[in-house]
């Protein structure tokens, strides 16, 4: 670090008062030690890569019905708090709806054993997961529901609108607890 020293000039034969210089604190060393680390903990640390679920929605352009062999569908029908699912079509349901309280692992239990159950049904094909979230459904519900049939290890699901009829079957089911 350059310094610029001066020395008083002596204009006469008086006496010159002798200061005490302040001390000097060469920050140098410090600076550098602080991009040292500012480097070193660059360099070393790694970001938090986000963790989120690929959801693939359908194009609204294209007109795609395609009609699914009702043995394999299983709908979960999200509510405030509840799930209520059922095997098959609405009007002519393969199980009965049930109802499951978020929280506990009925849910995966139910989706495991489904799965396994499904293939001897229809001939050999996988299940598909029907997620219809009603107007009730906390956005935690659908993340929980949406973590337990990734857990269960379902391969097929999609997120579908509910139906008035759906919907009215779990408005029912939240106001009789």
């Amino acid at each position: 670090m350059a310094e610029l020293n001066q020395q008083p000039s002596n204009t006469g034969n008086r006496k010159q008062r002798v200061r005490k210089a302040a001390p000097k604190v060469d920050l140098t060393a410090m600076v550098d030690l602080a991009f040292l680390l500012i480097t070193f903990f660059m360099l070393t640390t790694s970001l938090n890569k986000p963790h989120s679920l690929d959801v693939a929605m359908p194009d609204n352009t294209i007109e795609n019905t395609q009609d699914m062999d009702e043995r394999r569908v299983v709908s979960l029908l999200i509510g405030e708090g509840k799930v209520s699912w059922y095997q098959g079509g609405f009007d002519r349901p393969i199980k009965n709806p049930e109802f499951i309280e978020f929280g506990s692992t009925d849910l995966r239990h139910t989706l495991v054993k489904m799965k396994s159950q499904i293939p001897q049904m229809a001939e050999g094909k996988d299940m598909v997961v029907l997620v219809k979230p009603s107007k009730q459904a906390r956005a935690g519900d659908i993340i929980n529901a949406l973590d337990e049939i990734k857990i269960s290890g379902v391969k097929r699901y999609l997120i579908s609108k509910i139906s008035h009829a759906e919907e009215d079957m779990v408005i029912r089911s939240v106001l009789t607890d």
